[in-house]
Protein backbone atom coordinates (compact mmCIF):
# COMPACT_ATOMS: atom_id res chain seq x y z
CA UNK A 1 0.00 0.00 0.00
CA UNK A 2 1.30 3.48 -0.98
CA UNK A 3 1.43 6.07 1.27
CA UNK A 4 3.35 9.42 -0.13
CA UNK A 5 3.28 13.30 1.16
CA UNK A 6 2.59 15.81 -1.42
CA UNK A 7 1.42 19.36 -0.84
CA UNK A 8 -1.88 20.48 -2.02
CA UNK A 9 -2.31 23.86 -2.16
CA UNK A 10 -6.28 23.75 -0.94
CA UNK A 11 -7.93 25.79 1.63
CA UNK A 12 -9.70 23.75 4.36
CA UNK A 13 -13.48 24.21 4.11
CA UNK A 14 -14.69 22.25 7.20
CA UNK A 15 -17.46 20.51 7.40
CA UNK A 16 -19.31 20.38 10.39
CA UNK A 17 -22.41 18.48 11.10
CA UNK A 18 -24.04 16.23 13.33
CA UNK A 19 -26.75 13.69 13.05
CA UNK A 20 -30.52 15.40 11.78
CA UNK A 21 -33.89 15.17 10.72
CA UNK A 22 -34.52 13.62 6.74
CA UNK A 23 -37.01 15.69 5.02
CA UNK A 24 -38.48 14.14 1.37
CA UNK A 25 -39.54 16.83 -0.32
CA UNK A 26 -42.49 15.83 -3.53
CA UNK A 27 -46.15 16.47 -3.82
CA UNK A 28 -48.70 14.16 -1.83
CA UNK A 29 -50.06 11.77 -4.21
CA UNK A 30 -48.40 12.75 -7.20
CA UNK A 31 -47.08 10.38 -10.02
CA UNK A 32 -43.74 10.13 -11.74
CA UNK A 33 -45.44 10.69 -15.17
CA UNK A 34 -47.44 13.48 -13.82
CA UNK A 35 -44.15 15.55 -12.46
CA UNK A 36 -40.90 16.11 -14.64
CA UNK A 37 -38.82 15.75 -12.19
CA UNK A 38 -38.57 14.89 -8.18
CA UNK A 39 -36.09 16.13 -5.37
CA UNK A 40 -35.01 14.80 -2.49
CA UNK A 41 -33.86 17.29 -0.02
CA UNK A 42 -32.29 15.83 3.28
CA UNK A 43 -30.83 17.87 6.13
CA UNK A 44 -28.61 15.27 7.14
CA UNK A 45 -26.93 16.63 10.31
CA UNK A 46 -27.36 20.12 12.32
CA UNK A 47 -26.88 22.26 15.12
CA UNK A 48 -27.19 25.44 16.28
CA UNK A 49 -25.33 27.74 13.28
CA UNK A 50 -25.25 25.15 10.77
CA UNK A 51 -25.98 21.96 8.61
CA UNK A 52 -24.96 19.62 6.34
CA UNK A 53 -27.56 18.52 3.25
CA UNK A 54 -28.18 16.16 0.45
CA UNK A 55 -29.95 16.63 -2.45
CA UNK A 56 -30.81 13.94 -5.38
CA UNK A 57 -32.77 14.59 -7.92
CA UNK A 58 -34.73 12.58 -10.34
CA UNK A 59 -35.27 13.18 -13.91
CA UNK A 60 -38.54 11.87 -15.20
CA UNK A 61 -38.32 13.56 -18.53
CA UNK A 62 -36.17 13.41 -21.90
CA UNK A 63 -33.03 12.90 -21.19
CA UNK A 64 -30.35 15.25 -20.13
CA UNK A 65 -26.35 16.17 -21.21
CA UNK A 66 -26.21 18.18 -18.48
CA UNK A 67 -28.58 20.13 -15.54
CA UNK A 68 -29.38 22.72 -13.40
CA UNK A 69 -31.33 23.02 -10.14
CA UNK A 70 -32.14 26.27 -8.44
CA UNK A 71 -34.44 26.86 -5.31
CA UNK A 72 -34.78 29.73 -2.66
CA UNK A 73 -34.29 29.83 0.81
CA UNK A 74 -37.13 31.98 2.62
CA UNK A 75 -34.43 32.36 5.87
CA UNK A 76 -30.78 33.19 6.07
CA UNK A 77 -29.12 29.98 5.09
CA UNK A 78 -25.48 30.91 3.45
CA UNK A 79 -23.83 27.58 1.71
CA UNK A 80 -20.05 27.29 1.67
CA UNK A 81 -19.01 24.74 0.27
CA UNK A 82 -20.40 21.69 -1.73
CA UNK A 83 -19.44 18.07 -3.31
CA UNK A 84 -20.38 16.55 -6.55
CA UNK A 85 -21.99 19.72 -8.35
CA UNK A 86 -21.15 23.31 -8.66
CA UNK A 87 -23.07 24.89 -6.37
CA UNK A 88 -23.68 29.25 -5.91
CA UNK A 89 -25.80 31.42 -3.77
CA UNK A 90 -26.71 34.82 -5.16
CA UNK A 91 -28.93 36.63 -2.11
CA UNK A 92 -31.49 33.45 -1.16
CA UNK A 93 -31.39 32.43 -4.82
CA UNK A 94 -29.32 28.89 -4.78
CA UNK A 95 -27.85 27.34 -8.22
CA UNK A 96 -26.05 23.98 -8.47
CA UNK A 97 -24.71 22.75 -11.50
CA UNK A 98 -23.58 18.87 -12.68
CA UNK A 99 -19.76 18.48 -12.24
CA UNK A 100 -17.87 16.39 -15.59
CA UNK A 101 -18.56 13.58 -14.59
CA UNK A 102 -22.27 13.45 -13.66
CA UNK A 103 -23.93 15.64 -16.35
CA UNK A 104 -25.49 12.91 -17.63
CA UNK A 105 -29.61 12.29 -16.69
CA UNK A 106 -31.12 9.53 -18.45
CA UNK A 107 -34.62 9.34 -18.34
CA UNK A 108 -35.22 8.04 -14.40
CA UNK A 109 -32.02 8.50 -14.02
CA UNK A 110 -30.85 9.93 -10.44
CA UNK A 111 -28.32 12.48 -9.45
CA UNK A 112 -27.18 13.28 -6.00
CA UNK A 113 -25.09 16.29 -4.26
CA UNK A 114 -24.72 17.56 -0.94
CA UNK A 115 -23.35 20.94 0.51
CA UNK A 116 -22.47 22.60 4.10
CA UNK A 117 -24.59 26.13 5.15
CA UNK A 118 -24.99 28.76 7.81
CA UNK A 119 -27.92 29.69 9.23
CA UNK A 120 -29.18 31.60 12.49
CA UNK A 121 -33.03 31.23 13.26
CA UNK A 122 -35.06 28.73 11.46
CA UNK A 123 -34.12 26.81 8.76
CA UNK A 124 -37.08 26.07 6.47
CA UNK A 125 -37.00 23.71 3.73
CA UNK A 126 -37.25 25.44 0.45
CA UNK A 127 -40.93 25.31 -1.14
CA UNK A 128 -40.04 25.03 -4.43
CA UNK A 129 -37.35 23.61 -6.44
CA UNK A 130 -36.91 23.69 -10.58
CA UNK A 131 -34.57 21.33 -13.12
CA UNK A 132 -33.62 23.64 -16.07
CA UNK A 133 -36.50 26.06 -15.86
CA UNK A 134 -39.59 23.33 -15.36
CA UNK A 135 -40.87 22.98 -11.74
CA UNK A 136 -40.29 19.65 -10.09
CA UNK A 137 -41.95 19.52 -7.22
CA UNK A 138 -43.09 20.97 -3.64
CA UNK A 139 -42.04 19.88 -0.09
CA UNK A 140 -44.76 17.85 1.29
CA UNK A 141 -43.10 17.42 4.80
CA UNK A 142 -42.13 19.26 7.57
CA UNK A 143 -40.74 23.03 7.03
CA UNK A 144 -38.63 23.53 9.83
CA UNK A 145 -36.33 20.64 11.26
CA UNK A 146 -34.73 22.92 14.07
CA UNK A 147 -31.66 22.50 15.58
CA UNK A 148 -30.68 19.18 17.02
CA UNK A 149 -29.17 17.97 19.53
CA UNK A 150 -25.27 17.16 19.53
CA UNK A 151 -25.16 13.81 18.31
CA UNK A 152 -23.22 11.25 21.00
CA UNK A 153 -21.59 9.29 18.18
CA UNK A 154 -20.14 5.79 19.55
CA UNK A 155 -21.88 6.33 22.58
CA UNK A 156 -25.67 6.70 21.36
CA UNK A 157 -27.72 3.99 21.46
CA UNK A 158 -28.66 2.00 18.95
CA UNK A 159 -30.62 -1.32 18.20
CA UNK A 160 -29.53 -3.94 21.20
CA UNK A 161 -28.37 -1.68 23.53
CA UNK A 162 -25.14 1.16 24.10
CA UNK A 163 -22.28 0.94 21.81
CA UNK A 164 -19.36 1.45 24.45
CA UNK A 165 -17.19 5.11 24.42
CA UNK A 166 -14.56 3.13 23.48
CA UNK A 167 -14.81 -0.93 22.46
CA UNK A 168 -11.14 -1.86 23.52
CA UNK A 169 -11.84 -0.55 26.86
CA UNK A 170 -12.34 -3.25 29.99
CA UNK A 171 -12.26 -5.86 26.60
CA UNK A 172 -10.22 -8.66 25.40
CA UNK A 173 -9.09 -8.61 21.63
CA UNK A 174 -9.43 -11.36 19.33
CA UNK A 175 -6.60 -13.73 19.08
CA UNK A 176 -6.60 -14.87 15.04
CA UNK A 177 -5.67 -18.70 15.52
CA UNK A 178 -4.48 -18.96 11.87
CA UNK A 179 -1.55 -15.99 12.56
CA UNK A 180 -0.82 -17.37 15.82
CA UNK A 181 0.22 -20.65 14.73
CA UNK A 182 1.82 -19.53 12.24
CA UNK A 183 3.61 -17.09 14.60
CA UNK A 184 4.07 -19.73 16.75
CA UNK A 185 5.75 -22.27 14.37
CA UNK A 186 8.64 -19.79 14.11
CA UNK A 187 11.71 -19.84 16.10
CA UNK A 188 10.76 -17.93 19.28
CA UNK A 189 7.49 -16.66 18.11
CA UNK A 190 6.00 -18.45 21.25
CA UNK A 191 6.44 -15.02 22.87
CA UNK A 192 4.12 -13.20 20.71
CA UNK A 193 1.90 -15.88 19.33
CA UNK A 194 -0.39 -14.98 22.01
CA UNK A 195 -0.76 -11.48 20.31
CA UNK A 196 -4.27 -10.23 18.90
CA UNK A 197 -3.90 -9.12 15.11
CA UNK A 198 -6.74 -8.27 13.05
CA UNK A 199 -8.25 -10.46 9.99
CA UNK A 200 -8.38 -8.78 6.62
CA UNK A 201 -10.90 -9.00 4.75
CA UNK A 202 -9.06 -8.32 1.28
CA UNK A 203 -11.38 -10.51 -1.44
CA UNK A 204 -14.72 -11.36 -1.90
CA UNK A 205 -14.30 -15.13 -1.10
CA UNK A 206 -12.28 -14.42 2.28
CA UNK A 207 -15.87 -13.65 3.49
CA UNK A 208 -16.48 -17.76 3.35
CA UNK A 209 -12.44 -18.77 3.55
CA UNK A 210 -9.88 -18.77 1.21
CA UNK A 211 -8.29 -22.19 0.09
CA UNK A 212 -9.36 -24.06 3.39
CA UNK A 213 -8.75 -20.75 5.85
CA UNK A 214 -11.32 -19.22 8.25
CA UNK A 215 -13.96 -17.42 6.70
CA UNK A 216 -15.50 -14.19 8.81
CA UNK A 217 -18.72 -16.97 10.27
CA UNK A 218 -15.87 -19.39 11.50
CA UNK A 219 -13.47 -16.49 13.46
CA UNK A 220 -16.54 -15.01 14.84
CA UNK A 221 -17.63 -18.23 15.97
CA UNK A 222 -13.62 -18.75 17.91
CA UNK A 223 -14.44 -15.50 19.09
CA UNK A 224 -17.19 -16.84 20.99
CA UNK A 225 -15.15 -19.18 22.41
CA UNK A 226 -12.50 -16.64 23.37
CA UNK A 227 -14.81 -14.66 24.90
CA UNK A 228 -15.80 -16.10 27.76
CA UNK A 229 -18.06 -14.11 30.14
CA UNK A 230 -16.17 -10.79 29.64
CA UNK A 231 -15.89 -8.40 26.78
CA UNK A 232 -14.19 -9.22 23.62
CA UNK A 233 -13.26 -7.14 20.29
CA UNK A 234 -12.72 -8.68 16.64
CA UNK A 235 -10.58 -6.77 14.72
CA UNK A 236 -11.51 -7.01 10.83
CA UNK A 237 -10.28 -4.75 7.95
CA UNK A 238 -12.64 -4.03 5.44
CA UNK A 239 -10.64 -3.81 1.87
CA UNK A 240 -11.58 -4.52 -1.65
CA UNK A 241 -12.81 -1.24 -2.89
CA UNK A 242 -13.25 -1.59 -6.51
CA UNK A 243 -9.96 -0.11 -8.24
CA UNK A 244 -8.13 -0.73 -4.77
CA UNK A 245 -5.03 0.92 -3.97
CA UNK A 246 -4.72 3.46 -6.81
CA UNK A 247 -1.33 4.49 -5.72
CA UNK A 248 0.43 1.64 -6.10
CA UNK A 249 0.92 -2.32 -7.42
CA UNK A 250 1.40 -4.38 -4.90
CA UNK A 251 -2.13 -4.71 -2.80
CA UNK A 252 -4.43 -4.52 -6.22
CA UNK A 253 -7.56 -5.94 -5.74
CA UNK A 254 -9.84 -7.95 -7.28
CA UNK A 255 -12.32 -5.66 -8.34
CA UNK A 256 -12.34 -3.30 -11.57
CA UNK A 257 -12.52 0.87 -11.13
CA UNK A 258 -16.88 0.65 -11.94
CA UNK A 259 -17.34 -2.72 -10.23
CA UNK A 260 -19.29 -0.66 -7.33
CA UNK A 261 -22.52 -2.30 -7.31
CA UNK A 262 -20.37 -5.37 -7.01
CA UNK A 263 -19.01 -4.33 -3.89
CA UNK A 264 -21.72 -3.23 -2.48
CA UNK A 265 -24.36 -6.72 -3.29
CA UNK A 266 -21.11 -9.86 -2.92
CA UNK A 267 -18.81 -7.72 -0.41
CA UNK A 268 -20.02 -5.12 2.10
CA UNK A 269 -24.06 -6.81 1.80
CA UNK A 270 -22.57 -10.26 3.01
CA UNK A 271 -20.57 -8.94 5.92
CA UNK A 272 -23.28 -7.03 7.41
CA UNK A 273 -25.49 -10.25 7.34
CA UNK A 274 -23.27 -12.02 8.99
CA UNK A 275 -21.83 -9.51 11.45
CA UNK A 276 -25.95 -8.87 12.12
CA UNK A 277 -26.36 -12.50 13.50
CA UNK A 278 -28.09 -12.79 16.88
CA UNK A 279 -25.60 -14.74 18.16
CA UNK A 280 -22.85 -12.36 17.63
CA UNK A 281 -24.85 -9.40 19.13
CA UNK A 282 -22.19 -10.07 22.36
CA UNK A 283 -19.14 -10.09 20.56
CA UNK A 284 -17.77 -5.97 20.03
CA UNK A 285 -16.27 -5.53 16.44
CA UNK A 286 -13.99 -2.84 15.55
CA UNK A 287 -13.46 -2.44 11.64
CA UNK A 288 -10.64 -0.41 9.73
CA UNK A 289 -12.42 0.85 6.87
CA UNK A 290 -10.38 0.76 3.75
CA UNK A 291 -6.83 1.76 4.06
CA UNK A 292 -5.14 4.40 2.20
CA UNK A 293 -8.50 5.12 -0.23
CA UNK A 294 -9.24 8.33 1.14
CA UNK A 295 -5.81 9.90 1.29
CA UNK A 296 -4.92 8.72 -1.85
CA UNK A 297 -7.92 10.84 -2.84
CA UNK A 298 -6.70 13.52 -1.67
CA UNK A 299 -2.49 13.02 -2.28
CA UNK A 300 -2.99 11.29 -5.97
CA UNK A 301 -5.49 12.33 -7.92
CA UNK A 302 -4.58 15.28 -9.71
CA UNK A 303 -2.32 18.30 -9.33
CA UNK A 304 0.69 16.97 -8.27
CA UNK A 305 3.99 14.74 -9.32
CA UNK A 306 2.73 11.80 -7.26
CA UNK A 307 -0.78 11.22 -9.59
CA UNK A 308 -1.51 8.28 -10.98
CA UNK A 309 -3.77 7.58 -13.45
CA UNK A 310 -6.07 5.12 -11.60
CA UNK A 311 -6.71 7.84 -8.48
CA UNK A 312 -7.57 10.14 -10.65
CA UNK A 313 -10.11 7.78 -11.92
CA UNK A 314 -11.34 6.90 -8.78
CA UNK A 315 -11.56 10.56 -7.74
CA UNK A 316 -13.60 11.21 -10.71
CA UNK A 317 -16.03 8.51 -10.70
CA UNK A 318 -16.39 8.85 -6.73
CA UNK A 319 -16.03 5.17 -6.12
CA UNK A 320 -13.75 5.35 -3.55
CA UNK A 321 -16.22 7.96 -1.55
CA UNK A 322 -19.84 5.82 -2.61
CA UNK A 323 -17.76 2.65 -1.35
CA UNK A 324 -16.53 3.93 1.82
CA UNK A 325 -19.87 5.82 2.63
CA UNK A 326 -21.76 2.35 2.07
CA UNK A 327 -19.63 0.75 4.10
CA UNK A 328 -20.13 3.57 7.10
CA UNK A 329 -23.41 3.14 7.00
CA UNK A 330 -24.34 -0.18 6.71
CA UNK A 331 -22.17 -1.45 9.28
CA UNK A 332 -22.59 1.81 11.36
CA UNK A 333 -26.28 0.24 11.60
CA UNK A 334 -25.07 -2.33 13.81
CA UNK A 335 -25.15 -1.62 17.47
CA UNK A 336 -21.75 -4.28 18.02
CA UNK A 337 -19.89 -2.25 14.97
CA UNK A 338 -17.42 0.73 15.43
CA UNK A 339 -16.38 1.57 12.43
CA UNK A 340 -12.71 3.31 12.20
CA UNK A 341 -11.83 4.68 8.95
CA UNK A 342 -8.68 5.08 7.33
CA UNK A 343 -6.43 8.04 7.96
CA UNK A 344 -2.98 7.38 6.16
CA UNK A 345 -0.25 8.69 8.92
CA UNK A 346 2.30 11.55 9.59
CA UNK A 347 4.31 11.12 6.99
CA UNK A 348 1.53 11.48 4.29
CA UNK A 349 -0.84 13.89 5.10
CA UNK A 350 1.26 15.90 8.31
CA UNK A 351 1.83 18.81 6.43
CA UNK A 352 -1.00 21.36 6.60
CA UNK A 353 -2.13 21.22 3.18
CA UNK A 354 -2.77 17.40 2.86
CA UNK A 355 -4.22 17.83 6.48
CA UNK A 356 -6.83 20.39 5.98
CA UNK A 357 -8.04 18.74 2.02
CA UNK A 358 -8.50 15.26 4.03
CA UNK A 359 -10.21 16.72 7.11
CA UNK A 360 -12.54 17.61 4.28
CA UNK A 361 -12.47 14.52 2.26
CA UNK A 362 -13.32 12.74 5.56
CA UNK A 363 -16.34 14.91 6.77
CA UNK A 364 -17.83 14.84 3.05
CA UNK A 365 -17.53 10.93 3.20
CA UNK A 366 -18.84 10.38 6.62
CA UNK A 367 -22.27 12.80 5.62
CA UNK A 368 -23.07 11.51 2.21
CA UNK A 369 -24.60 8.56 0.80
CA UNK A 370 -26.67 7.59 3.05
CA UNK A 371 -23.73 8.00 5.93
CA UNK A 372 -23.68 9.98 8.94
CA UNK A 373 -21.13 11.06 11.37
CA UNK A 374 -22.79 8.65 14.05
CA UNK A 375 -21.07 5.75 11.69
CA UNK A 376 -17.90 6.45 12.71
CA UNK A 377 -16.47 5.20 16.24
CA UNK A 378 -12.76 6.39 15.19
CA UNK A 379 -10.14 6.96 12.99
CA UNK A 380 -6.67 4.69 12.49
CA UNK A 381 -3.31 5.94 11.58
CA UNK A 382 -0.29 4.26 10.87
CA UNK A 383 -1.62 1.14 8.95
CA UNK A 384 0.40 -1.53 7.49
CA UNK A 385 3.61 1.25 8.14
CA UNK A 386 6.15 1.62 9.81
CA UNK A 387 6.15 5.29 11.68
CA UNK A 388 7.07 5.11 15.35
CA UNK A 389 4.30 6.21 18.01
CA UNK A 390 6.84 8.64 19.70
CA UNK A 391 9.69 9.95 18.54
CA UNK A 392 11.41 9.93 22.29
CA UNK A 393 14.99 12.25 21.36
CA UNK A 394 13.20 15.04 19.36
CA UNK A 395 10.42 17.24 19.10
CA UNK A 396 9.02 19.22 16.01
CA UNK A 397 9.44 22.50 17.78
CA UNK A 398 13.02 22.18 18.44
CA UNK A 399 15.77 24.43 16.97
CA UNK A 400 19.29 23.80 16.19
CA UNK A 401 21.58 27.31 16.21
CA UNK A 402 18.22 29.12 15.51
CA UNK A 403 16.86 27.17 12.88
CA UNK A 404 13.65 24.68 12.87
CA UNK A 405 14.12 21.26 12.48
CA UNK A 406 11.53 21.56 10.42
CA UNK A 407 13.93 22.51 7.81
CA UNK A 408 15.74 19.35 7.81
CA UNK A 409 15.81 17.21 5.40
CA UNK A 410 14.33 14.29 7.25
CA UNK A 411 11.27 16.34 8.70
CA UNK A 412 10.91 18.46 5.14
CA UNK A 413 8.46 20.71 6.62
CA UNK A 414 6.02 18.54 8.44
CA UNK A 415 4.10 19.63 11.40
CA UNK A 416 4.63 16.46 12.97
CA UNK A 417 7.48 13.96 13.66
CA UNK A 418 5.71 10.89 14.78
CA UNK A 419 2.37 8.96 15.09
CA UNK A 420 1.02 10.03 18.58
CA UNK A 421 0.76 13.51 18.01
CA UNK A 422 -0.48 13.16 14.62
CA UNK A 423 -3.16 11.55 15.74
CA UNK A 424 -4.02 14.14 18.48
CA UNK A 425 -3.59 16.87 15.67
CA UNK A 426 -5.70 15.24 13.18
CA UNK A 427 -8.10 14.02 16.01
CA UNK A 428 -8.74 17.88 17.30
CA UNK A 429 -9.30 18.82 13.54
CA UNK A 430 -11.84 16.19 12.91
CA UNK A 431 -13.95 17.36 16.21
CA UNK A 432 -13.69 20.85 14.74
CA UNK A 433 -15.11 19.71 11.17
CA UNK A 434 -18.26 18.06 13.48
CA UNK A 435 -17.61 14.34 13.97
CA UNK A 436 -18.16 13.69 17.49
CA UNK A 437 -16.12 15.47 21.11
CA UNK A 438 -15.86 11.66 21.99
CA UNK A 439 -13.93 10.74 18.82
CA UNK A 440 -11.70 7.65 19.85
CA UNK A 441 -8.09 7.19 17.28
CA UNK A 442 -6.31 3.69 17.12
CA UNK A 443 -2.48 3.39 16.40
CA UNK A 444 -0.93 0.44 13.95
CA UNK A 445 1.93 -0.20 16.62
CA UNK A 446 2.22 -3.83 14.80
CA UNK A 447 5.79 -3.11 13.10
CA UNK A 448 6.90 0.98 14.24
CA UNK A 449 9.29 -0.65 17.09
CA UNK A 450 12.80 0.40 15.61
CA UNK A 451 15.05 -1.57 18.56
CA UNK A 452 17.80 -2.98 17.92
CA UNK A 453 21.35 -1.89 18.50
CA UNK A 454 20.39 1.16 15.64
CA UNK A 455 18.05 2.64 18.05
CA UNK A 456 19.40 6.22 19.39
CA UNK A 457 20.13 6.51 22.72
CA UNK A 458 19.65 10.07 22.75
CA UNK A 459 19.28 13.17 21.08
CA UNK A 460 21.77 13.50 18.27
CA UNK A 461 24.88 16.33 17.40
CA UNK A 462 23.19 20.27 17.28
CA UNK A 463 25.88 20.99 14.90
CA UNK A 464 23.21 21.50 12.08
CA UNK A 465 19.25 20.10 11.94
CA UNK A 466 19.71 17.25 9.30
CA UNK A 467 23.07 15.68 12.41
CA UNK A 468 20.66 16.82 14.84
CA UNK A 469 17.15 14.90 13.27
CA UNK A 470 19.59 11.67 11.93
CA UNK A 471 20.90 11.49 15.20
CA UNK A 472 18.19 11.61 17.35
CA UNK A 473 14.98 9.45 15.09
CA UNK A 474 14.56 5.93 15.76
CA UNK A 475 12.64 5.67 12.67
CA UNK A 476 15.59 4.17 10.76
CA UNK A 477 14.00 4.69 7.16
CA UNK A 478 16.06 5.79 4.04
CA UNK A 479 12.89 8.37 3.54
CA UNK A 480 9.47 8.10 5.73
CA UNK A 481 7.80 7.59 2.32
CA UNK A 482 9.09 4.12 1.91
CA UNK A 483 6.04 1.69 2.83
CA UNK A 484 6.96 -1.98 1.61
CA UNK A 485 9.28 -4.69 4.30
CA UNK A 486 11.22 -1.93 5.23
CA UNK A 487 15.18 -3.32 6.75
CA UNK A 488 15.65 -2.72 10.40
CA UNK A 489 11.75 -2.61 11.62
CA UNK A 490 10.84 -4.37 14.56
CA UNK A 491 7.91 -4.79 16.45
CA UNK A 492 6.26 -1.65 18.45
CA UNK A 493 4.22 -1.18 21.51
CA UNK A 494 1.97 -4.66 22.54
CA UNK A 495 -1.41 -4.03 21.61
CA UNK A 496 -2.88 -2.04 25.07
CA UNK A 497 -6.41 0.12 25.38
CA UNK A 498 -6.44 3.47 26.26
CA UNK A 499 -2.79 4.45 26.41
CA UNK A 500 -3.41 8.38 26.01
CA UNK A 501 -6.50 10.28 26.20
CA UNK A 502 -8.09 10.35 23.04
CA UNK A 503 -6.21 7.05 21.64
CA UNK A 504 -8.46 3.88 21.99
CA UNK A 505 -6.16 1.45 21.64
CA UNK A 506 -2.02 0.82 20.55
CA UNK A 507 -3.20 -2.33 18.08
CA UNK A 508 -1.92 -5.06 15.45
CA UNK A 509 -3.85 -4.30 12.32
CA UNK A 510 -1.23 -5.47 10.40
CA UNK A 511 -0.10 -9.31 11.58
CA UNK A 512 3.76 -9.28 11.92
CA UNK A 513 5.40 -11.33 9.62
CA UNK A 514 2.79 -11.18 6.45
CA UNK A 515 4.18 -9.41 3.30
CA UNK A 516 3.76 -6.02 2.58
CA UNK A 517 4.36 -7.34 -1.12
CA UNK A 518 6.86 -9.22 -3.27
CA UNK A 519 10.54 -8.00 -4.15
CA UNK A 520 10.45 -9.50 -8.11
CA UNK A 521 7.35 -9.90 -10.38
CA UNK A 522 5.00 -12.96 -8.80
CA UNK A 523 2.37 -14.62 -11.21
CA UNK A 524 -0.93 -15.04 -9.15
CA UNK A 525 -4.71 -14.96 -9.31
CA UNK A 526 -4.82 -12.56 -6.26
CA UNK A 527 -4.96 -9.37 -8.73
CA UNK A 528 -1.38 -7.85 -6.34
CA UNK A 529 0.83 -6.53 -9.14
CA UNK A 530 4.71 -5.89 -8.60
CA UNK A 531 5.49 -2.72 -7.31
CA UNK A 532 9.16 -1.34 -7.44
CA UNK A 533 8.91 0.32 -4.25
CA UNK A 534 9.16 -3.13 -2.77
CA UNK A 535 12.62 -3.91 -4.71
CA UNK A 536 15.51 -3.22 -3.11
CA UNK A 537 17.75 -2.56 -6.16
CA UNK A 538 15.12 0.39 -7.05
CA UNK A 539 16.47 3.96 -6.66
CA UNK A 540 12.77 5.72 -5.80
CA UNK A 541 10.49 7.98 -6.99
CA UNK A 542 8.81 10.78 -6.29
CA UNK A 543 6.53 9.61 -3.88
CA UNK A 544 9.91 8.83 -1.35
CA UNK A 545 12.41 11.16 -2.68
CA UNK A 546 13.91 9.79 -5.35
CA UNK A 547 15.72 7.36 -2.81
CA UNK A 548 16.10 3.84 -2.38
CA UNK A 549 13.36 1.63 -1.08
CA UNK A 550 14.43 -0.04 2.05
CA UNK A 551 12.60 -2.95 0.92
CA UNK A 552 13.94 -6.28 2.52
CA UNK A 553 14.77 -9.13 -0.45
CA UNK A 554 13.21 -12.01 -1.66
CA UNK A 555 9.54 -11.10 -0.18
CA UNK A 556 6.70 -13.31 -1.04
CA UNK A 557 3.06 -11.57 -2.65
CA UNK A 558 1.11 -9.16 -0.23
CA UNK A 559 -0.48 -10.92 2.83
CA UNK A 560 1.96 -14.05 2.52
CA UNK A 561 4.20 -15.15 4.85
CA UNK A 562 7.65 -13.38 5.42
CA UNK A 563 9.65 -15.50 7.62
CA UNK A 564 12.93 -13.55 7.18
CA UNK A 565 10.70 -10.15 8.07
CA UNK A 566 9.02 -11.93 11.20
CA UNK A 567 12.33 -12.94 13.07
CA UNK A 568 13.76 -9.31 11.65
CA UNK A 569 10.53 -8.13 13.33
CA UNK A 570 11.11 -10.14 17.07
CA UNK A 571 15.13 -9.15 17.02
CA UNK A 572 14.52 -5.43 16.42
CA UNK A 573 11.41 -5.03 18.70
CA UNK A 574 10.90 -2.35 21.07
CA UNK A 575 10.14 -2.50 23.91
CA UNK A 576 12.40 -5.38 23.51
CA UNK A 577 10.94 -8.91 23.76
CA UNK A 578 11.83 -11.24 26.72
Amino acid sequence: MSRTRMSLLTALALLTGTSGAAIIAGPAGASTAATPCTVDYKVQNQWDTGFTAAVTITNNGAAKSSWSLKWSYAGNQKISNGWNAKVSQSGSAVTAANESYNGTLPTGGSASFGFQASYSGTNAIPATFTLDGVTCNVDGGPTDPGPTPTDPGPTDPGPGGPKAANPYAGAKAYVNPEWSAKAAAEPGGSRISNQPTAVWLDRIAAINGVNGGMGLRAHLDEALKQKGSGELVVQLVIYDLPGRDCAALASNGELGPNDLDKYKSQYIDPITSILSESKYAGLRIATVIEPDSLPNLVTNAGGTNTTTDACVTMKSNGNYEKGVSYALDKLGALANVYNYIDAGHHGWLGWDSNLGPSVQEFAKVATSNGASMSDVAGFIVNTANYSPAKEPNFKVTDTVNGQTIRQSKWVDWNQYVDEQSFALGLRDKLVAAGFDSGLGMLIDTSRNGWGGTARPTGPGPQTSVDAYVDGSRIDRRIHAGNWCNQSGAGLGERPTAAPAAGIDAYVWVKPPGESDGNSAAIPNDEGKGFDRMCDPTYGGNARNGNNPTGALPNAPLAGHWFSAQFQQLMQNAYPPLP
